[in-house]
């Protein structure tokens, strides 16, 4: 008959040795191996994070994920970094960590400032707590709000009876817009090219973003609530407002974003980043109406995506 001590001894090493397998079967990668783009709509691909997984501590994971070396010094497979450039964006506002040497004073809050172009990207730039779900590489990935894979089939259809459609978007996807503040004394108008003048061509910028659940929903917010409509104070353009209710905006020092730069060719332009960390939700048909509205911005579709920036270098410290 075996000893009670050494049966004890058995069961505590069975335990220990099928726990490290179930780890080990149940690691996460990400974003998931094999999987390039994750399901329309924002249904996780398998193996994807819970969206509160995503914070500090998933720095060096996210990093090597996205093909960045953590430490910085080296590309992913795509090209070294580019080097002699200030901090970049997007990233994860979660992450404070950084340690690109350049640094600027903030820009001023957006009602010190001038509006100059609202425009929108289909899934989130950015990285955060209410948008961790990964929508693959490339110009039309980013990441999907918390919740997207939820939706009932009535507030994933598109209401037909609108004049026009935003394009580049379906009810069920993320967006992330920005609403892009100069410091110049300028008019709103298309592209970043509004946001300067021959007089003022290298402004302090701010953008404020916030990042939208699309669906087909009439009690959901209404796009046009935080459209511009030449509305004046303090005698420079603004919006109507931006949202609120999202958690207290993460900011930081960055650049402009967009799919034309990556970790290898960087933006040049240095721009004060505030980036609400939840998602909100957005009825599709006010997306619609803007589009129907016209609007001096010339937005009639959303943009794609530039990738997640991951390499330290490349990133500011958040303070």
């Amino acid at each position: 008959m075996t000893p009670p001590h050494v049966l004890l001894a058995l069961t505590v090493c069975t335990v220990l040795v099928l726990s490290s397998a179930a780890g080990a079967d149940n690691k996460i990668t990400y974003p998931p191996t094999g999987h390039d783009t994750a399901p329309s709509h924002g249904s996780a691909p398998p193996g994807a994070p819970p969206a509160a997984d995503h914070g500090a501590g998933h720095a060096a994971q996210t990093a090597s994920a996205h093909g960045a070396d953590p430490g910085g010094e080296h590309g992913a497979a795509d090209g070294p970094l580019c080097t002699g450039f200030g901090p970049q964006t997007p990233r994860d506002i979660g992450n404070p960590y950084g340690r690109n040497p350049v640094s600027f004073g903030l820009a001023p809050p957006p009602d010190e400032m001038t509006l100059c172009n609202i425009h929108t990207h289909t899934n989130a730039e950015h990285l955060g707590p209410g948008f961790s779900i990964y929508a693959g590489p490339g110009e039309h990935g980013g990441f999907k709000c918390a919740g997207s894979a939820n939706l009932s089939a009535a507030e994933l259809s598109r209401p037909g009876s609108g004049p026009a459609r935003f394009e580049g978007v379906e009810p069920g996807d993320t967006i992330e817009v920005h609403w892009v503040y100069s410091s110049c004394d300028v008019a709103p108008g298309p592209g970043l090219g509004a946001c300067l003048s021959a007089s003022c061509s290298n402004p302090e910028l701010r953008v404020e973003s916030q990042v939208f659940l699309v669906v087909n929903d009439p009690n959901a917010l209404d796009f046009r609530d935080f459209i511009y409509l030449g509305t004046m104070r303090n005698g420079r353009h603004q919006a109507r407002a931006l949202p609120s209710g999202t958690g207290a905006p993460v900011v930081f020092r960055g650049s402009t974003t967009g799919p034309s730069y990556s970790q290898q060719v960087c933006s040049p332009l240095q721009v004060t980043w505030s980036v609400r960390p939840r998602c909100a939700r957005l009825d599709i048909a006010t997306l619609d109406a803007w589009a129907g509205m016209g609007n001096v911005f010339e937005e009639t579709h959303s943009h794609g995506v530039r990738r997640l920036v991951t390499a330290p270098a490349l990133l500011s410290q958040i303070e």
